[in-house]
């Protein structure tokens, strides 16, 4: 898409919006996209952790739907959280990795689609790309650059304010900013951006929180000595990454570690619980689309192994809930598999906003009401951060319903291969193993054509 089709497509959205009669505007509903920073599939109560409690999360899935098997296209902060924002895969919007990288600029991103057709759009917290999107018009922001910190948190209201460090506890304070901005008076649907620096290392607790899970055991996982068998059946660019326990100071003790991650994500939790009152308090939340993800995955003690990167299902698997009365049932369940790259996309469908073409993502709305519907058999992953920190090479692969084939594809090349329905924690590598010799090459050939089709 160029720069002058993209402003052709906002004045398009902004045209079409113009046009819609002044009584129908209310019942356009409110968004609120919440998103957290390495965030697992299964760091909810309501999927069944065992000892973290996330009464708030766990409402936005009761109240509505819970996709279980909900993936990012590319595991890793800044190319996730773009291709959010964009609904097309890193090698499309240009982030490709953690390197300052900025979004294409010939590619309208939602916040842009949404102000064009009448929406005032907030971004309250962390951005994670290049200029921490103060080169983007916002009714209100109130963001930090890179990683920010814990504590004492450095933010700037307005996108050409000064960073400032505030007070309190960096989510908390974030927070209580989108909040006050949520109960200003308004005559137009809003959009809240509203993006959680926790839990991403280092796993820093609110004061608050300082005993949390202090009697707690932390079982680790039956992988977590494999380090000391060699990783069997893994390849070389699994072994030699530097993503293991004991490489860093702060990632040392599994424990800690882990009672940590989950005591930031209390906050976080505390910090929905926080929204969900104020939209009760203004009375919107019943006309308010509520959707809460992770930009990735995370390692916790699989095969020893911390951060995210690798295309293994610790690592590519978010949460993903949907709270939208006027067309989800609550306690709506889903099986499907359901991409990054299809944020954009429903939340446009949600807002009535025409989809632009370019999109590599599909409106989740025919699941909303958890019925069997057709929809995507698989789907392609890609990394490309390389070389870099943690040292995890380049590659990309197909997931489909039942098997993985990952290829890491600069030389030397390496593969892995697994059959998720017979080995769910992929234990078993069966890229050497003739038998699957021609599942391996179909494989190979649906990367090929994914790849293609994505405009890679």
């Amino acid at each position: 898409m160029s720069a002058i089709s993209r402003r052709g497509f906002l004045a398009s959205v902004a045209g079409a919006a113009a046009g819609v009669a002044v009584e129908d505007e209310p019942r356009r509903p409110n968004i609120v996209i919440m998103m957290t920073d390495d965030q697992r599939a299964d760091a909810m109560s309501c999927a069944g952790h065992p000892f973290l409690r996330t009464p708030n999360m766990d409402r936005i899935a009761r109240e509505g739907l819970r996709f279980r098997n909900a993936f990012v296209t590319n595991s890793l902060c800044a190319p996730s959280r773009a291709t959010l924002l964009t609904g097309v895969y890193s090698h499309t919007h240009g982030v490709t990795d953690n390197k300052d990288r900025a979004i294409n600029p010939a590619l309208p991103i939602l916040p842009e689609m949404l102000r064009a057709a009448g929406y005032e759009v907030a971004f309250c917290g962390k951005s994670h790309v290049s200029g921490a999107l103060r080169d983007r018009q916002w009714d209100y922001y109130f963001g930090f650059k890179g990683q920010g910190r814990y504590l004492k948190p450095l933010i700037a209201e307005g996108v050409d304010g000064k960073d400032v460090a505030y007070d309190g506890y960096m989510d908390d304070v974030v927070t209580d900013h989108a909040i006050s901005w949520l109960k200003r008076k308004r005559d137009r649907p809003f959009c809240l951006f509203l993006w959680f620096k926790a839990p991403h290392r280092s796993w820093e607790r609110a004061p608050r929180h300082a005993e949390l899970f202090k009697d707690v055991r932390v079982p680790v996982p039956h992988t977590w000595n494999d380090d000391k068998l060699g990783w069997p059946g893994k390849p070389q660019a699994f072994v030699k990454a530097d993503n293991k326990f004991g490489n860093a100071p702060d990632v040392v003790s599994f424990e800690k570690v882990i009672k940590d991650y989950c005591a930031t994500l209390t906050a976080v939790d505390e910090n929905v619980g926080k929204v969900l009152a104020a939209l009760n308090e203004i009375g919107a939340l019943d006309d308010t689309a509520i959707l809460y993800t992770s930009d990735n995955g995370f390692f916790l003690g699989e095969w020893h192994l911390y951060d995210k990167r690798l295309m293994h299902e610790p690592s590519i698997r978010v949460p993903w809930l949907i709270r939208y009365p006027r067309r989800i049932q609550p306690g709506t369940i889903s099986d499907a598999m359901v991409l990054n790259v299809d944020i954009a996309p429903t939340v446009l469908e949600i807002a009535g906003v025409p989809r632009p073409g370019h999109l590599h993502g599909r409106s989740t709305a025919p699941l909303f009401a958890g019925k069997p519907t057709p929809w995507r058999k698989d789907w392609l992953y890609e990394y490309f951060e390389y070389p870099a920190v943690h040292s995890v090479r380049k590659n990309r692969g197909v997931r489909t319903e039942r098997y993985k084939l990952i290829h890491y594809f600069e030389e030397p090349q390496e593969w892995e291969l697994y059959d998720l329905l017979m080995d769910p924690g992929e234990e078993r590598n069966l890229a050497g193993d003739l038998r699957y010799a021609p599942l391996r090459k179909r494989l190979q050939e649906r990367i090929a054509r994914l790849v293609r089709e994505t405009g890679g």
